[in-house]
């Protein structure tokens, strides 16, 4: 288990360095970041300034050098918009995106893992169906385009829930449904495929001939071992949910990393861009490698392989 933690751990510390490497590498390909800094209108005098100051007159290859060694050290540059540190900055907002990455998983889970398994246990009928129309409406229908509906029916009818913010919980409410519905129907597809799969098994053939309850079969037995492939899914989605949240934190203006990526953007804050990217992609990184380690821990066929 050790040796298999190690390998893993050495594959994630190469796979984040390469996103490292494309995120640095696409920010300084998508525009002149001088040029953006000295706004519209600059003179060239100006631009040449700018650039020397920051260093952008160097080889790419030597900035992103210098770039990863101040980051290694701690030093994760100053805002340019915000004027202070990006490290502190970001970290300031990474609780409220964690929150909603968190809460928004617990939705997707809440409605996957009953509607899976009613789908599994009625397969090809009625009810089967029903639960992949709303897994396909899930998919089908835009996280963004959701979420204003929402707006629409709990914040301008009825008044129960509030538009914008990130003060209290109930300002989490809506912004989770449209992020953990977007995201249910793959968990809700692999929890049906995995009941069908284990529901035919011997044991649950013999668990039944010895006169178990129906509940403790399904939940107990079945279940269980269904269940082992949504850890990876679980970590997958909750890297996606993390960094796919810039849409949903801007329209409900909630104080979070995705909230803050979209200002950076705005204002083409490139030293706060590069750290989101990278918080990001590590989190994303970090997340899959639990998976994997908990995955191995859970089936020791995966280790052996």
């Amino acid at each position: 288990m050790l040796g298999f933690t190690i390998r893993r751990l050495g594959l994630a510390m190469l796979v984040a360095l390469t996103v490292s490497v494309l995120a640095f590498m696409l920010l300084h390909l998508s525009g002149d970041p001088a040029v953006a800094l000295a706004g519209e209108g600059a003179r060239q005098a100006d631009i040449d300034m700018i650039r020397k100051a920051y260093g952008l007159d160097r080889p790419i290859v030597v900035q992103y050098a210098s770039w990863l060694w101040d980051v290694l050290r701690g030093h994760f540059g100053t805002s340019v918009y915000f004027k202070t540190d990006a490290g502190p900055l970001i970290l300031s907002k990474l609780g409220t995106t964690l929150l909603l990455g968190l809460y928004s998983l617990s939705v997707a889970l809440l409605i996957s893992v009953p509607f899976g398994v009613l789908a599994a246990l009625y397969r090809h009928g009625p009810v089967d169906r029903l639960c992949l129309a709303l897994a396909v409406l899930g998919q089908a229908l835009p996280n963004f385009f959701f979420a204003l509906l929402l707006i629409m029916l709990f914040s301008l009818t009825l008044r129960v829930l509030p538009v914008s913010g990130s003060g209290t919980w109930q300002h989490f409410v809506m912004p989770s449904i449209a992020l953990g519905y977007y995201v249910a129907p793959a968990f809700m597809r692999l929890i049906r495929a995995g009941m069908i799969e284990v529901l035919d098994a011997d044991y649950i053939r013999t668990a039944r001939a010895k006169g178990l309850p129906a509940g403790k079969v399904i939940f107990k037995h079945a279940l269980r071992n269904a269940i082992v492939p949504v850890v990876a899914l679980a970590a997958v989605q909750l890297g996606y949910l993390l960094g796919g949240s810039v849409v949903i934190e801007t329209i409900f203006a909630l104080d979070g990393l995705g909230y803050l990526a979209y200002q950076s953007i705005t204002f083409k804050d490139f030293p706060v861009m590069q750290l989101i990217v990278l918080l990001l992609s590590v989190i994303y990184v970090l997340l899959t490698l639990a998976a994997d380690v908990a995955n191995a821990w859970l089936d020791p066929r995966m280790r052996v392989s």
